[in-house]
């Protein structure tokens, strides 16, 4: 539930940035700051997904109180 909150606050701050960037029509900043951010959360999502993925091969489960040991 913490990261939910999280990336809303992200997506918050990158409507933000958008936003008054658009108000200031010569200023990019906002938008660049913005798409850097949106690549960030999708490597952040790529991430957690490859080490989802390679938990559920090595144990055939992603349920985290049957994982009880760590691999040697």
């Amino acid at each position: 539930m913490i990261l939910i909150g999280i990336e809303f606050m992200i997506n918050a701050a990158i409507l933000n940035f958008v936003a008054f960037s658009r108000y200031d029509k010569f200023a990019a900043g906002g938008q660049t700051f913005a798409l850097f951010a949106i690549v960030l959360a999708a490597a952040a999502v790529a991430v957690a997904l490859a080490i989802i993925l390679n938990v559920y091969k090595y144990y055939k489960t992603i349920d985290p109180t049957r994982i009880d040991q760590l691999r040697d």
